[in-house]
């Protein structure tokens, strides 16, 4: 036979076998469904972890980013685990061939052949460890490494891996054991995750120290004999302390929700526009004022950065161990008394049918059948409208709206995408009832209008990501009123009285200038406040979530000082606003509670276990928070100076640790806290 046939023959069988074996790989192709189901993780807009959700079985499994893994601990789990990875097609011939060899010395296998690729296949399809269970592995890793790249192998491993307990993959594993991502790890940890998938119960840390300080020990023993660890790095990460098991974060709680289940399978993480810091101080604020209201009390605070509509907090609830505590107050539709008449005068304004200076009879009126009253049933004779929204005098405002027009005035919110939710039985005289918050809305909808005011008077959706941000920066918006109107109008909220113990921010050097406005709904049963300040707009809630009446806490009482701590905690700019001359407060507004028993820490809350971004003087410093008046910080005996500009108390701890925090006030009343300082990780 010539030599042409012959090769024609082995070109034929070569190629029908390559195609024999495609036709199987696609007849029989590797389930890849444990590897399309991830637990969603919501990130701040910095990066920082604020929730995920588990997966089926209640198992973490966080889906790995090579991008935000250690490079070092990559580079050692390929040594010890995988040394020839990047070479081989799924199955390592070399390790192969040992494996077999010492199987036939030693009359048992005492040298492991799996490689990454092998160990990735079985965590997809997990199968009893025999024979026939390995010979399927090393096909199911030659598919492998025909549909994925080496990268993605190796963040598919990193994904599935299990690391004990409910946990599945380095993400979850690092959180969970150290407390952080896996950006950077010592060389401990780095051991300790390479050493844990091999067998995860025998070895966590938490339930089996002994064998898992052994089993970081050999692995540590492999690392210097592949050359990745010196010998004296080795002894030093031995005598690192194992860790115990933590809880996973549950920052924004609601959002963090809200966003994780409305996230594709595909995306590893979500980039929130949530600032965890900013949530960290908040929640813990919104808890201790509905604490301070009343067993059954809850309260809800949003904050947004005008510019791109970015929403930096949203705190949904008091708490999840409160009544009520599960709902969402910021999605749920509740009365806004008199937070929205600022949009009232600005119509009027913008339609010239009003001016500030305009006088208006404050009297006993009837509006067809509907004849509303003043808070304080006292009625003032004529006003100007600068002093009706200044001091929220109802007949000024019912009268305002039917110059509008009721339902001009909703149709222009529902063009900025503002619906409010009218009660089902009819509301009589046309509406009028709207200026007293006889329509609903909700609070996220409540900020989206007061960001408007902040930014001249243009509507935009809120922003809950990052990539939605920087589309609304771009986006033009709706028009809902002109910016001299709106100027009009936060002039006049500037003028508005401010809460028991705090000065008007125009007389307040270095202050902020607070525009806000309160409401309080029929039967007290919604306190709102709502403001603009540097660059941000504000709504803080509280109230029953089920909607039941509660006796005599109105906004300005229940919310409009928790409103103020928020704009502190902000650190917003200083805006001066133009002079203002001192009026006299209706008598509503001249009611105070009683004198508070001594000063009131807001941040850092006792037993607050805070991140800060370094310690010393490289740190930015945490912004100190109490109330009362004529305080004086202490930390550790040492009192803490207030900056010479701004006012504020400024502390830049020295060294990670605890400390005991003393506030005291000018009566010489007194109150500490022990919180705990936490610095990131050399290196990360």
């Amino acid at each position: 036979m010539s030599l042409i046939p012959r090769l024609t023959r082995v070109l034929v069988g070569f190629v029908a076998a390559q195609v024999a074996l495609f036709a199987l790989d696609a007849a029989l192709p590797p389930d890849m469904a444990r590897a399309r189901r991830s637990s969603p993780v919501v990130l701040d807009h910095r990066g920082a972890w604020l929730r995920a959700l588990p997966v089926e079985d209640g198992r973490w499994r966080v889906r790995a980013d090579l991008q935000r893994t250690d490079k070092t601990f990559q580079k050692r789990l390929i040594a010890v685990e995988d040394a020839r990875f990047r070479a081989h097609l799924g199955v390592d011939p070399l390790a192969l061939a040992r494996a077999v060899g010492s199987a036939v010395v030693h009359g048992h296998p005492n040298s492991g052949a799996s490689t990454l690729t092998m160990q990735t296949a079985r965590l997809l399809e997990p199968r009893p460890r025999n024979l026939g269970s390995k010979l399927i592995e090393m096909v199911r890793a030659a598919q492998l490494e025909m549909r994925l790249t080496k990268p993605e192998i190796l963040s598919l491993y990193l994904t599935l891996a299990p690391y004990g307990g409910n946990l599945e993959g380095v993400r979850a594993a690092s959180l969970a054991y150290f407390g952080h991502e896996p950006t950077s790890l010592t060389d401990g940890e780095q051991a300790l995750l390479i050493a844990l998938p091999q067998s995860p119960e025998a070895r966590r840390p938490d339930r089996r120290p002994e064998a898992a300080r052994a089993a970081r020990r050999a692995v540590l023993d492999k690392m210097v004999r592949a050359k990745v660890i010196t010998e004296a790095a080795a002894v030093e990460a031995e005598a690192e302390p194992l860790p115990r098991r933590g809880t996973f974060p549950g920052l924004a709680w609601h959002l963090s929700g809200e966003l994780a289940r409305a996230a594709p399978a595909a995306q590893p993480s979500v980039l929130s526009t949530i600032d965890a810091d900013l949530q960290a101080r908040l929640e813990p604020m919104a808890a201790a004022v509905a604490a301070s209201q009343g067993p059954d009390v809850t309260a809800a605070i949003l904050v947004v950065e005008i510019k791109g509509r970015a929403v930096r907090a949203l705190v949904g609830s008091a708490g999840r161990d409160r009544p009520g505590g599960w709902v969402d107050m910021t999605r749920a539709v509740r009365s806004p008394g008199s937070a929205l008449k600022p949009f009232i005068y600005a119509f009027a304004f913008d339609d010239g049918a009003l001016a500030p200076d305009t006088q208006i009879d404050d009297a006993a009126t009837r509006f067809a059948d509907y004849q509303p009253e003043n808070f304080d049933h006292v009625f003032h004779d004529k006003v100007t409208a600068r002093e009706a929204l200044a001091y929220s005098l109802n007949v000024p405002a019912v009268a305002t709206l039917e110059k509008v027009g009721p339902e001009v005035f909703a149709a222009r919110l529902e063009g900025a995408g503002v619906r409010l939710l009218r009660p089902k039985a009819a509301i009589k005289a046309s509406g009028l009832a709207l200026a007293l918050g006889g329509a609903g809305i909700t609070p996220r909808d409540l900020v989206l209008l007061y960001a408007a005011l902040g930014d001249g008077g243009t509507a935009k959706p809120l922003a809950f990501t990052e990539a939605e941000a920087r589309r609304s920066e771009q986006a033009g918006g709706a028009r809902l009123v002109r910016p001299e109107a709106v100027a009009q109008v936060l002039d006049i909220l500037r003028e508005a009285p401010a809460p028991r113990g705090r000065a008007p921010s125009a007389l307040t050097r270095g202050g902020p200038a607070m525009a806000f406005k309160t409401g309080t709904s029929y039967g007290f049963r919604d306190a709102v406040a709502a403001g603009v300040v540097g660059g941000y707009a504000i709504v803080v809630w509280t109230g029953r979530a089920d909607g039941g009446a509660r006796g005599g806490l109105t906004g300005r009482d229940a919310a409009l000082p928790l409103l103020f701590d928020v704009a502190d905690v902000l650190n917003a700019p200083a805006i001066a606003p133009r002079p203002i001359a001192p009026k006299a407060a209706p008598e509503a507004l001249k009611r105070l509670d009683a004198a508070a028993e001594g000063p009131r820490l807001i941040f850092p809350p006792d037993g607050a276990t805070v991140q800060v971004d370094a310690v010393g003087a490289r740190s930015r410093g945490l912004v100190m928070a109490a109330g009362g008046e004529n305080l004086t910080w202490y930390v550790a005996g040492a009192p803490l100076a207030a900056e010479p500009v701004s006012g504020k108390v400024i502390w830049k701890p020295p060294a990670p640790g605890f400390y005991r925090l003393k506030v005291v006030d000018g009566q010489g009343r007194t109150v500490s806290a022990r919180v705990r300082i936490k610095a990131p990780a050399v290196g990360g």
